[in-house]
């Protein structure tokens, strides 16, 4: 992770963190707690441009809660990018539906909690984080498996690596 968030930023893209945390409306952890575990990931990534947090169950029906919109619609607005200029890499449909409700790009890196049937709906599919920041280095996804994409080092060595957006200022 730390070699994907820094390959983004070393090019100009923005990064952050849209994020689900039911725990705290079941009240099996405190929003301190998450606060503390932000802190924590920022001190071992770097900070993000942005963390968005959706305390809310899934019954509460907010509008922020993925694979509703709002947290990507909110980030988006915290960067001043359009959510049309930002890509969402997540490891879940709800990400991938969030990310097409608010008008942004999905790339789905599967996990072991990635059901198959949500690797098989989503637009664009990489096999790991590194792949996935790379695939937005070059721009729009093109492919759904994204699995053949270049080092960096080869997209940094033939002067082809994208410069960072300047339709959009900043990703996240």
């Amino acid at each position: 992770a730390r070699e994907a968030v820094e390959l983004l930023r070393a090019s100009g893209i923005g990064t952050g963190v849209v994020t689900n945390q039911s725990g705290v409306a079941r009240e099996l952890i405190s929003t301190a707690d998450v606060r503390r575990v932000n802190e924590r990931v920022d001190e071992l990534l770097g900070p993000f441009d942005v963390w968005a947090v959706c305390p809310h169950g899934p019954d509460d029906g907010c509008r922020c809660r993925k694979p509703e919109p709002g947290m990507i619609l909110w980030a988006a607005g915290r960067i001043c990018t359009a959510p049309a200029d930002i890509v969402v890499i997540g490891d879940i449909g709800a990400d991938m539906e969030a990310a097409r409700r608010a008008g942004a790009h999905g790339i789905l890196v599967p996990t072991p909690v990635t059901r198959p049937e949500e690797t098989a709906a989503a637009d664009h599919v990489a096999p790991d984080l590194l792949t996935a920041a790379r695939a937005v280095l070059t721009g729009p996804p093109l492919g759904h498996d994204l699995a053949g994409e270049r080092p960096a080092e080869a997209a940094r060595a033939t002067g082809t690596e994208r410069p960072a957006p300047e339709r959009a200022g900043r990703r996240t």
